[in-house]
């Protein structure tokens, strides 16, 4: 393992101490370095709490800021925050409108979310949830509940953090995310493993000349293993399921993430999208908004997801709406 750290048990905090410290718009709150908040939160306004594990970032913590979420709880490597982390956030970013919870399908985070939840309410704080379940790789048509959230999940926080912004109540913010989830599907392709600093070797292996279709953040098993093939014939391959799921017409506009997991170059992710924007111009589709980057890492991971979410009327000013956090900025349009 060769990684820039001081000890692995010291991983997390030390980069968190690192953001704070070089970006003074968040903050931390209870004398928790891991109660990571917005330094400058809006009364009146609906607040937006997500949470989970380190090592994907930047998401989670990454989108806190204007125009997207207000407060994050983080946990280990791969692990969930306490609900007490998470009930100390909610305390933070309530400014009397409520509470969104915002977080990704995992069990963990569903079990201490939800009791973050009960303790809240004995705070008179009122909370909603959204669970983010984009990954198409993960269960069957039917069984939607049971899917992983991973990088379309930067999609909810977008349509989230613009609903709060216009000031409307957290049953309209919840809708509207919960419309964005509904509407959002993602498939991801691993070339190679990643380390957790405490564990110190690789989660799994893969061949050299291999790669793993739909394999999860987290190195879960994805749906094939195959050998490594042409970029366009690996595109093909993941928007074959994303395209099963959605009736997509002449004249439908969409919203496109193009997401590296850690270790994919930028000009590697230029190539995927190339084939992803002509595969949608075949259909008639527009891409109105698009973003290339790394957005949901997993460690030092190579492999890159493809999101899309399909726009309407209603969802598509919400992701066009400016957002500044210290790991993303869009000025608008």
């Amino acid at each position: 393992m060769k990684k820039f750290l001081n000890t692995p048990e010291a991983f997390v905090d030390e980069m968190l101490d690192g953001i704070y410290r070089a970006h003074p718009q968040v903050t931390h709150t209870a004398g928790d370095l891991r109660c990571y908040v917005t330094a400058n939160p809006v009364p009146g306004k609906v607040g937006i709490v997500t949470g989970g594990g380190s090592g994907h970032l930047p998401t989670f913590l990454g989108y806190v800021g204007d125009g997207m979420i207000d407060g994050c709880a983080v946990g280990g490597v791969f692990q969930s925050p306490s609900s007490d982390q998470i009930l100390e956030v909610t305390k933070h970013v309530d400014q009397g409108a409520g509470v969104l919870y915002l977080y990704g399908n995992y069990t963990g985070d569903i079990m201490n979310f939800d009791m973050a939840g009960e303790l809240a309410e004995l705070e008179d704080i009122a909370t909603a949830t959204v669970v983010g379940n984009d990954d198409v790789a993960s269960s069957v048509v039917g069984e939607e509940h049971k899917r992983r959230g991973v990088a379309g999940i930067f999609f909810l926080y977008k349509a989230a953090g613009a609903a709060a912004a216009q000031m409307l109540p957290l049953t309209e913010v919840a809708r509207i995310t919960d419309k964005a989830r509904a509407r959002t599907r993602t498939m991801g392709v691993a070339l190679s493993p990643c380390i957790v600093p405490e564990v110190g070797r690789p989660g799994f292996q893969i061949g050299e000349n291999e790669m793993e279709i739909g394999m999860g953040i987290h190195g879960e098993p994805g749906i094939s293993r195959e050998p490594l093939q042409p970029a366009d014939t690996v595109v093909d391959k993941m928007m074959e399921r994303i395209f099963a799921e959605t009736d997509y017409k002449t004249g439908d506009e969409v919203a496109v993430l193009i997401n590296g997991l850690g270790a994919t170059p930028l000009e590697e992710l230029y190539i995927l999208y190339r084939r992803v924007a002509i595969l949608m111009e075949e259909r008639g589709v527009t891409i109105r908004h698009r973003w290339l980057g790394e957005f949901a890492t997993s460690m030092e991971m190579a492999g890159a997801s493809i999101s899309v979410l399909h726009l309407d009327d209603e969802l598509e000013p919400l992701i066009a709406a400016p957002v500044s956090t210290p790991f993303f900025t869009h000025v608008g349009g």
